[in-house]
């Protein structure tokens, strides 16, 4: 039997080490266990003035982080999308304080594209219940230009001098980024801030800071950045965010979790974890069958410590044996299926169904039931007898008829 969240949230809050690396595979519990560390640490604030402090002592960002951020799509007139931000105070200070707009859009198109150019609007109205304009604060919306400079506009007269000479002007096409890139722009805030917060802690004299509100900060909690990333990209992001861990004064104790063995890997010799004892601090988070879960210490880099493949094989494999087959165990097997297709060079995973007796469409369709949590039946109810045995027929297809799967199986 392992330990709760909240118990490994403890573990890591008492640790005392400058960073702490946690790999764990999608489903695990990486984002619950931010939440779990943000709770003990900062808990809600009952009123007075230490729930109040308690805020100012850690750092996260998580998939919760991007709920500050949503879409106001412009339903009515269809015209320009933005994208609003919910004001907190550090957002409030990294923009308008600070007004830090330049190297957030500059990490943005370090991460994302050049492209694309995230634009701070001044200031919009909203309308309030009794149908009233209120101007709500600066720096509360952000749009994406699309430079079209160089476009020509069909049946419009170009702009001219008193030359008669062509007056360029800068034009653009405001678009709703993907996905991904949104994810890219609320990591630039949260890491230009994080480098601001670095900056001012590192000023020896209290008194010489721009800002007291960082004072009591005593950890950053960063999970998983990079899912939206590709490897250059990636690379990039753990090489900057292991300069700055480092640069950051003793204060401030990191914690930090990935499911991306390259990130992990990037971080973990970055910030040169295989010596000088900081060993420990490193670790793969694992879910038990009773819904319990353990930190396990791991020695060496992703490589060395731990196989992704095997590790998948093994938790399936226990499930299976032990009827304890869940929702979360679909996510895994289907990574398992992404991973051995890109290793074995097909196209798509459900390539690889093509040896399994039975409707290929039937699969995918099982599998796409329980790792898309926008289904509504994937919230309401466990995997039925039949479907958990889809988990054990799946797997046991990877392992009877790909070279690959006996080849590593020998190997033990």
């Amino acid at each position: 039997m392992g330990q709760s969240l909240e118990e490994l949230a403890k573990q890591l809050r008492d640790a005392n080490k400058k960073v702490q690396l946690i790999y764990a595979f999608n489903g695990t519990g990486k984002t619950r266990l931010s939440r779990a560390m943000k709770e003990l640490i900062a808990p809600k604030p009952e009123e007075g003035e230490e729930g109040a402090r308690s805020r100012k002592k850690i750092l996260y960002y998580n998939a919760f982080t991007e709920d500050l951020f949503y879409w106001d799509n412009d339903l009515e007139s269809d015209t320009i999308q933005r994208l609003r931000i919910q004001p907190n105070s550090f957002t409030n200070w990294i923009l308008v304080d600070q007004g830090k707009g330049v190297d957030i859009v500059n990490n943005f198109q370090k991460y994302a594209t050049d492209r694309v150019t995230p634009a701070f609007n001044a200031v919009y109205q909203v309308t309030d219940k009794d149908g009233k304009k209120i101007d709500v604060p600066a720096n509360s919306e952000v749009t994406f230009r699309v430079n079209a400079t160089n476009l020509v506009t069909e049946g419009v007269e170009p702009i001219v001098d008193e030359d008669g000479k062509p007056i360029v002007t800068e034009q653009y096409d405001v678009v709703k980024v993907s996905k991904g890139e949104e994810s890219n722009f609320v990591w630039s805030i949260f890491f230009t801030l994080l480098e601001e917060v670095v900056s001012v802690l590192n000023i020896a004299e209290v008194g010489d800071r721009p800002t007291n509100q960082f004072n009591e900060l005593q950890y950053v909690f960063v999970d998983d950045p990079v899912s939206s990333l590709d490897e250059n990209h990636l690379i990039e992001l753990a090489v900057n965010l292991a300069d700055l861990i480092k640069a950051a004064p003793q204060q401030l104790q990191f914690v930090i979790t990935t499911h991306n063995p390259l990130f992990y890997n990037v971080l973990h010799n970055e910030l040169d974890l295989r010596t000088k004892g900081k060993k420990e601090g490193c670790y793969l988070l694992e879910r038990m069958e009773d819904g319990t879960f353990n930190l396990n210490v791991k020695y060496g880099d992703a490589n060395k410590s731990f196989s992704y493949h095997l590790h998948l094989k093994k938790v399936l494999e226990e499930a299976i044996a032990g009827n304890a087959v869940e929702r979360y165990h679909f996510t895994l097997l289907r990574n398992l299926y992404e991973k051995t297709a890109g290793f074995l060079g097909y196209d798509r995973w459900s390539d690889l169904l093509d040896t399994v007796e039975g409707s290929k469409d039937a699969y995918v369709r099982a599998i796409n039931t329980f790792t898309h949590s926008a289904l509504s039946n994937a919230q309401i109810r466990d995997p039925s007898p039949a479907e958990k045995n889809t988990v054990k027929l799946l797997l046991e297809n990877l392992v009877n008829n790909y070279a690959y799967w006996q080849q590593d199986q020998k190997n033990g």
